[in-house]
Order: structure tokens, then C-alpha cells, then sequence
């Protein structure tokens, strides 16, 4: 009797456990929708004689608003400017006016979020 019942057993459990498992996922998953923040490229801070530039490219899917720019030296603010940019227009170019010698820092910001900083160190 135990026998047979083991026999029984080894015919039907096979099946029966094979058949719990995950037959019901994709054998190729649905593709998940990819939307990357807006980043800064080829951010550059140089000087032109008395002047600071700081130039910058955004790249993404851009709606349109303003890039602004923070100048400091030290810790006081030494100017403020912004410019909007849009899928068309992508490049900006920030100009700190008889800029003395000494230590700069330069914020970007799009959209009020802070994206790179910049710093000028004269020797």
C-alpha cells in the first residue's frame, strides 16, 4: 500500500508542481519611458582682460525659462543676471563687467535649481 501510494505520488506531483511557476510575465519586458533632467555642458568661466564670461549650454528635453547667473566674490554678491533659454536657443553667455582681481564664484541656475558652480581663482 505505501508502495503504490508512493508510485502515485511520483506520477502526479511533477506536473502539478510544474505548472507553479510565473507563466504569466513577458518574455520581453514593456519599455520604460526615459526622461532625463535638463543638464549644463561645456560650462566655461574665462577671463577677457577686466572682464569674467561664463558660458553655457543646456542639454535635454528643455521647456522653456531662464538660466540665471549668481556672481560672488567671497561672500558678497557682485552681480545677477539671466536669459531665457528654449529648445531654440540653448547657448548662453554671462558677461561680470571691470571684474578686479581676486577669487570669483559663478552659480548657474535654471528654473531656481541650483546646477553648477564655478569658481575663478586669481594667482
Amino acid at each position: 500500500m505505501r508502495r503504490s501510494l508512493c508510485f502515485v505520488l511520483l506520477l502526479v506531483l511533477p506536473p502539478a508542481l510544474g505548472s507553479c511557476r510565473y507563466n504569466f510575465a513577458p518574455i520581453i519586458p514593456r519599455e520604460v519611458p526615459l526622461a532625463l533632467p535638463v543638464r549644463l555642458t561645456n560650462t566655461t568661466l574665462i577671463r577677457e582682460g577686466t572682464r569674467l564670461v561664463a558660458t553655457a549650454r543646456l542639454d535635454g528635453q528643455l521647456q522653456g525659462d531662464y538660466l540665471s547667473v549668481v556672481w560672488l566674490r567671497g561672500d558678497h554678491e557682485v552681480g545677477r543676471d539671466s536669459v531665457y533659454l528654449d529648445q531654440k536657443q540653448r547657448q548662453a553667455r554671462f558677461v561680470l563687467p571691470n571684474a578686479d582681481p581676486g577669487d570669483y564664484r559663478v552659480m548657474l541656475l535654471f528654473s531656481g535649481t541650483l546646477l553648477r558652480q564655478l569658481d575663478w581663482l586669481d594667482k
